[in-house]
C-alpha cells in the first residue's frame, strides 16, 4: 500500500536542504535517513533520505544526489510516498494510520451523519478530519478525545460529540437535549448518552 507522508517544501539555505509538510504521525519512521521514498510525479523518485532535522520547528530534510539550493528548489511541491504493508498497524491500541481513517462515515452521538472523512491534515498542534457532508461542503474535526469520543473500524465509523457550532445544527440539538419533548407520562424523555464513557481515539 502507498502514502503520502510528506510534500516537499521550500529550499532551506544553499546546501540542498528543503522543507516538508509532515502528512505522517510517525515522522520519525517513515522520513528516517535511510528511507526510499516515491514521488508524484513519479519521474522526479525515488529519492533516498540522507539527512534530516528539526529547525525552528519545521522538518528539514536533504535527499542523496541533491546538493544545492539549484536541485532543492526543483523538488518543491513534490508529495513524498512510503510503501507499507497494509496489515501493519501503530504500535498503541488507540493509534490509527491515515488509511484506516479514511472513508469513514463520521455521525454524532445522537446518529446523525456529518459525512465522510476526505482527508487527515496533520497540524503542529493537532490533528483534522475533513468530512465531506452530504450536500457537498466540507466541516474539519479536530481529532482529539474530548471530541471524537469512538472509532470503529468494524463498523467503519467515527462518533463524534461536537461542541455547539462545530457542525451545521449542533447548537439546534444541543437545545433540543437541554428541552426534551415530553413523554407519555409528562416527564422528559431519558438521555440517551447517559452513562456513555467517552474512549481515548487520538
Amino acid at each position: 500500500m502507498q502514502l503520502v507522508v510528506a510534500r516537499i517544501g521550500r529550499a532551506h539555505g544553499i546546501k540542498g536542504e528543503v522543507t516538508v509538510e509532515v502528512r505522517t504521525d510517525e515522522p520519525e519512521l517513515r522520513l528516517a535517513p535511510g528511507a526510499v521514498l516515491l514521488t508524484d510525479p513519479a519521474a522526479a523518485g525515488p529519492l533516498t533520505i540522507e539527512t534530516g532535522r528539526v529547525h525552528s520547528g519545521r522538518l528539514l530534510l536533504r535527499f542523496a544526489g541533491v546538493t544545492d539550493r539549484t536541485g532543492a528548489e526543483a523538488l518543491r511541491n513534490l508529495l513524498l510516498i512510503a510503501e507499507i504493508d497494509p496489515e501493519e498497524l501503530p504500535e498503541e491500541d488507540d493509534e490509527y494510520y491515515d488509511h484506516q481513517l479514511m472513508d469513514l462515515d463520521v455521525v454524532t452521538t445522537d446518529g446523525v451523519l456529518v459525512g465522510r472523512i476526505t482527508e487527515i491534515s496533520h497540524l503542529p498542534s493537532q490533528d483534522l478530519f475533513i468530512v465531506e457532508r452530504p450536500d457537498g461542503g466540507e466541516v474539519m474535526i479536530p481529532f482529539v478525545e474530548s471530541i471524537v469520543t469512538e472509532i470503529d473500524l468494524a463498523e467503519q465509523r467515527a462518533v463524534i460529540d461536537p461542541p455547539p457550532g462545530l457542525v451545521d445544527d449542533r447548537a439546534e440539538i444541543a437545545s433540543s437535549r437541554e428541552e426534551p419533548a415530553p413523554g407519555p407520562d409528562g416527564r422528559g424523555a431519558p438521555d440517551p448518552d447517559a452513562g456513555t464513557s467517552p474512549e481515548d481515539a487520538s
